[in-house]
């Protein structure tokens, strides 16, 4: 039974992978961390447990991890990864980019394969074929991008996302809504229909909390997959038990 554990700022997600089967999933608050260790029932053996944190941890932390496992991996800039990292400052690339590029290559081994994180913000990452992460790109998400507007101007309301959205609005609300919405619609269509040019034979995988609103929005055929994250942890957290 493998641990994965991705700590973001304000909330933490916990899953436990039977092999490549997430068998328990959870999201808290990353300031009640500690509740994981009385959410778990330790009767199922932690073998090996991975931990990607955006936010510093203390030792008895640390130590009541390892104390439940017998390995335990926390990921950095020079954790092994099973695709080779192109990136040229690997220091300062998010751990949940990289995490996803690998979660979409697990998905789609040997493949090119774009992963689409809409989330906070929107981001972009390439794996080739070859099993070589290219880059990627980021910009601001649906939720930045509206409060954006309402924060930088003086009489923009903050409008939030809907299912509902002309091509141009008729009034201000829907002109938010339509320039917002569409927006983010048309810079991924693009950003595909690049990358297909290049890449005949490219998979598109999105993620993220806005990935189920905009999957059917997309003019090419998308893999909608929640858990890409986690996905991508637990291979890199098996990439590295299996080279101890």
């Amino acid at each position: 039974m493998n641990l994965v554990i991705d700590i973001g700022n304000t909330f933490m997600k916990v899953f436990l992978f039977e092999g490549k089967k997430i068998n328990f999933s959870q999201k808290i608050k990353s300031k009640q961390k500690n509740k994981i260790f009385s959410m778990l029932n330790l009767e199922e053996k932690i073998e090996n447990t991975i931990i990607s944190s955006v936010i510093e941890l203390d030792r008895g932390f640390y130590g009541q991890l390892k104390s439940i496992c017998n390995n335990l991996v926390i990921l950095d800039e020079f954790t092994s990864l099973p695709i080779v990292n192109k990136y040229e400052s690997a220091a300062t690339l998010g751990k949940d980019r990289i995490a996803a590029a690998v979660g979409a290559y697990t998905i789609f081994p040997e493949t090119n394969v774009l992963a689409i994180d809409a989330g906070t913000a929107l981001t972009f990452e390439f794996v080739s074929d070859k099993g070589a992460y290219l880059g990627g790109n980021i910009s601001p998400g649906l939720s930045m991008r509206f409060k954006s507007l309402n924060h930088y101007t003086n009489k923009l309301p903050l409008i939030t996302k809907n299912e509902n959205f002309p091509l141009l609005g008729k009034n201000t609300e829907e002109a938010i809504v339509a320039g917002v919405q569409n927006g983010i619609i048309f810079e991924i269509d693009r950003y595909v229909e690049e990358l297909e040019k290049e890449f005949s034979d490219l998979k598109v995988i999105l993620t993220g909390g806005d990935s189920f609103f905009f999957e059917h929005k997309l003019k090419s055929p998308i893999f909608a997959e929640l858990f890409l994250t986690a996905i991508g942890l637990n291979t890199i957290l098996e990439y590295n038990v299996k080279n101890i």
